[in-house]
């Protein structure tokens, strides 16, 4: 009886781990609604729930021109200053999105989950502004509560420490190896050669957002990939738009240089459950990318 009563202990003890570790888990998305209603009546309701929360909306488009995709980007000036403080790119988490896919007559709307992105890209500074970030987080997820409560986590999940130091496996890059597009003579050439290049939709690229810091010499850039072959309508597909949130794919000046995360850790990072099957279907889309928003900071 004892032998049995230690080993219903043990039992229990690894349940319990196995409870506590799932927990752990931070989801990249949660789903808000699966609504009836249409992507253009959902699109109101969703820039009235954010505004209504301080936050701002910086730009919307079509990933890959398809009408059954949708993104909304959104700021706001305390996450700004936070991400701010942290010099290695920190400004790639200042941006957040709300994504909407219609599909089987359904609309499902969700977004990036805000302390995903924080720990992803501010790395242990997460941890030092977790109080701000976390109001951050419950203030979007407030505000997305008027469009639906569903609030259902989905897409994966990694635990705080691994998303601080995520990749995708051995050899791999992580945060800290972006890729270098270019060096300009100044960071306002920089903005105004690649703003140039948007405007006249140079390799089917087009401008979603913009968000600039002059005083310190910052810029992040959203870029819609329209091109057919190689762009959003090639790889979304392949690797689920059901993740659409995790579009429009950035640009950042930081002084006279401009880079880009490597798409073999961002798109596993915003994909974590990606497959290596799934992964070598995409295998030339990091490639293709990193030429198209090369392209744009060539004068």
């Amino acid at each position: 009886m004892k032998s049995r009563f230690i080993i219903s202990l043990f039992l229990l003890g690894i349940f319990q781990s196995i409870l506590t570790f799932a927990s752990d888990e931070i989801p990249p998305y949660y789903r808000v609604a699966s609504s009836d209603k249409s992507i253009s009546e959902l699109i109101p309701a969703v820039k009235n729930a954010l505004t209504s929360a301080n936050f701002e909306v910086i730009g919307e488009y079509n990933p890959g021109s398809n009408d059954d995709w949708y993104v909304i980007a959104f700021t706001r000036k305390d996450l700004q200053d936070i991400c701010l403080k942290v010099k290695d790119r920190g400004a790639l988490a200042s941006v957040l999105k709300v994504g909407f896919v219609k599909k089987d007559g359904k609309t499902q709307v969700s977004f990036l989950n805000p302390m995903y992105l924080f720990y992803a890209y501010l790395m242990d500074e997460a941890d030092t502004y977790k109080n701000q970030l976390t109001k951050v987080e419950n203030d979007v997820k407030t505000a997305m509560n008027s469009v639906g409560t569903e609030m259902t986590g989905f897409g994966g999940g990694e635990e705080p420490d691994d998303l601080k130091d995520y990749h995708y496996m051995m050899m791999m890059p992580y945060f800290t190896n972006p890729v270098e597009l270019n060096t300009f003579s100044s960071f306002e050439e920089g903005l105004k050669i690649i703003r140039k290049n948007l405007e006249a939709q140079k390799g089917n690229a087009v401008k979603v957002y913009e968000v600039v810091f002059a005083d310190q010499e910052i810029a992040v850039i959203g870029v819609g990939l329209l091109d057919a072959e190689e762009g959003e309508s090639h790889f979304l597909p392949i690797i689920g738009p059901e993740n659409i949130a995790a579009m429009p794919y950035e640009i950042i000046i930081q002084g006279k240089e401009a880079t880009m995360l490597h798409g073999k850790y961002r798109f596993a990072l915003h994909w974590p459950e990606l497959s290596m099957s799934q992964f070598m279907k995409i295998v030339s889309t990091p490639g293709d990318v990193e030429d198209t928003l090369e392209g744009l900071t060539e004068n």
